[in-house]
């Protein structure tokens, strides 16, 4: 399959690598660096609306933009949830009022969210949600009380928008509803770090004790929560997964090449898996491609995860057997006072084993292409 680029994105692109050029700074702090894409107009480039200091992109030139960043070394986004989850929701669920409030925040990389979904007990079944959410008889706005897990980047977030339940005595997917609570109220909200195998923290646990979300920050309207976060969801993965595949490619290299360098290629079972991890991850080049831009596809995101997950999981195991006993050793001898640390192929192997659980495990993915797209007898599901 043969994806080509129009001589305006050509133009495009040469206009994207001149600009990260001049101002990709790896060591730059995160927020700052958001503002910094946000000031020339290149947060929301994928939205289906612009006029919210975000610049207008076709498809492709989303595409090409994706790929040259990736290529750059730019720092990794801290605004990627609110941008490419919570924005297209908004366009799509949104009133006019939510939307003149919170777009241009995002577009300009002046307000950072994170995701209030999965929950203890409850993991990728959202459906099992039990964080409540009482209206106040008095201003009208909910008080959100509830724990989250899992929540990328929380420590960072201004936001963050809250599945909860709203309807006392609902079950399962109703009385839902899709609340945005800021994260500045102390007393009402805390961040707890969740420290990985890798000794760094993206991930936190959350702690609403009766957080305020105002009125007109539902969205889509009361107990409608279940079919706006089905929503977002279908916006979860796009243009970026072209990206990432730039990203696998590079990590894919550097494997080959301490292959090479360790003489572990002559083995013909692990360079039989070096060029199976190329040949896989071609396909899932072309599988991306196949579903750009299409809508309505049930089973696409589900099949896309399923398939860079294993695959990244895989490489990360990959890079160990390469080196061999090498691989236990870190870069550093290891003292009582200072923590270890990991060489960058312990670290891929350390994190990649979440790879096929964040974002909806391999088992909810493979459940949703049971159900939805081959019609599959409902999997029973256990009372709330």
């Amino acid at each position: 399959m043969e994806f080509g680029f129009a001589d305006a994105d050509e133009d495009f692109r040469v206009e994207v690598r001149a600009w990260l050029s001049e101002h990709v700074d790896s060591d730059q702090d995160r927020r700052v660096w958001e503002r910094t894409l946000g000031k020339s107009g290149w947060i929301g480039l994928g939205w289906p609306e612009s006029g919210y200091g975000n610049r207008s992109a076709t498809l492709t030139q989303q595409v090409a933009w994706a790929e040259e960043y990736a290529r750059s070394d730019a720092p990794p986004r801290s605004g990627h949830i609110g941008e490419n989850l919570l924005a297209p929701t908004l366009i799509a669920h949104g009133s006019e009022e939510q939307k003149s409030r919170f777009l241009p925040a995002i577009a300009a990389g002046d307000e950072l969210w994170c995701q209030g979904y999965s929950e203890p007990g409850a993991g990728s079944d959202l459906a099992g949600v039990r964080t409540v959410a009482v209206r106040d008889g008095g201003d009208g706005s909910y008080r959100v009380t509830g724990q989250k897990i899992w929540t990328s980047l929380a420590h960072e977030a201004d936001w963050c928008f809250v599945l909860a339940r709203t309807e006392v005595g609902s079950r399962r997917h109703r009385g839902l509803s899709f609340l945005l609570v800021p994260m500045d109220q102390p007393g009402c909200v805390e961040v707890r770090p969740i420290r990985q195998l890798t000794g760094t923290s993206e991930f936190n646990e959350v702690f609403f004790d009766g957080a305020r979300a105002r009125a007109e920050h539902v969205v889509g309207g009361e107990g409608e929560g279940w079919a706006v976060a089905m929503s977002l969801l279908g916006f979860e993965r796009g243009v970026s997964t072209l990206a990432q595949q730039i990203g696998f490619a590079r990590e894919l290299g550097r494997v080959v090449e301490v292959a090479v360098a360790s003489g572990a290629v002559g083995d013909p079972v692990l360079r039989d898996r070096l060029v199976r991890q190329w040949a896989e991850l071609k396909a899932m080049r072309w599988n991306a491609l196949r579903t750009l831009g299409r809508a309505g596809d049930a089973g696409a995101p589900s099949v896309a995860k399923l398939l860079w997950g294993g695959w990244h999981q895989r490489l990360g195991e990959l890079a160990m057997q390469v080196r061999g006993a090498a691989a236990a050793v870190g870069p550093v001898d290891w003292t009582p006072s200072l923590s270890y640390e990991l060489d960058l192929f312990q670290n891929q192997f350390l994190f990649s084993r979440a790879d096929t659980i964040y974002g909806g495990s391999d088992q909810v993915q493979r459940t949703i292409i049971a159900e939805r797209v081959l019609g599959l007898p409902r999997e029973p599901k256990g009372v709330v």
